[in-house]
């Protein structure tokens, strides 16, 4: 079973970067989408982006320009950028194989922008 393992969140203020990371413990990763998923009090997880095999990238509407999803798959780990930070971008950050739905899951990590 493939345990995936977040970090990188934190608080920052308005305008500001993030960058997080999803290691692997496999190497599982390196032959299946990944993706970035967050979730809000009250609300569905929703995809913020993915990326595939071959690093090709979606995002949600709602982040495109301002987060890049990568890969490196020497270290198996999946990193998700995050520039230009919004207070609605305050939510738990899940990363997950997509194999292709959502399989293996990590713990998440918070995410908090405010002033």
């Amino acid at each position: 079973q493939e345990q995936l393992v977040e970090s990188g969140g934190g608080g920052v203020q308005p305008g500001g970067t993030l960058r997080l990371s999803c290691a692997a413990s496999g190497s599982i990763c390196r032959f299946v989408a990944m993706g970035w998923y967050r979730q809000a009090p009250g609300k569905e997880r929703e995809l913020v982006a993915r990326i595939n095999s071959i690093s090709k990238t979606i995002y949600a509407d709602s982040v495109k320009g301002r987060f890049t999803i990568a890969r490196d798959n020497a270290k198996n780990t999946v990193y998700l950028q995050m520039n230009s930070l919004k207070p609605e971008d305050t939510v738990v950050y899940y990363c997950t194989t997509l194999i292709p739905a959502p399989t293996y899951w990590g713990q998440g990590t918070q995410v908090t922008v405010s002033s």
